[in-house]
């Protein structure tokens, strides 16, 4: 029946306090480099394209042609502060979140499209 279960045995004296931190850190070093390749690979790229995008609705003027979020490309006639007021087609005008912005095309991109 022994081979079931395990015979206890002695334990040792515990392990002097230095070696006992050794083996702590030894244990945390796959969770640090799991961490800084998360944070190099995922964390670092998805802030720089936040900060990207800030800046690009920042920037955001009258006579921008743009594309939104759900695809439509349009011409920017009025900006405020958290809007823009955006001509998808002769006479028909959307007020839309300045957010909702994906990109912006260079000018003269709706004419030939």
């Amino acid at each position: 029946m022994s081979f079931f279960i395990s015979d206890a045995l002695a334990q040792s004296a515990a392990p002097a306090a230095g070696a006992n931190a050794g083996n702590l850190f030894q244990a945390m070093l796959p969770f640090i480099v799991l961490f800084v390749i998360f944070y190099f690979l995922l964390i670092r790229p998805q802030q720089k394209r936040a900060k990207e995008h800030r800046k690009m609705v920042e920037a955001l003027s009258k006579g921008d042609e743009i594309v939104t979020n759900g695809g439509l490309l349009g011409k920017v006639t009025a900006v405020s502060e958290q809007y823009i007021t955006v001509e998808l087609a002769e006479g028909v005008q959307v007020k839309l979140q300045r957010q909702s912005v994906t990109s912006v095309l260079p000018k003269g991109t709706i004419k030939s499209a």
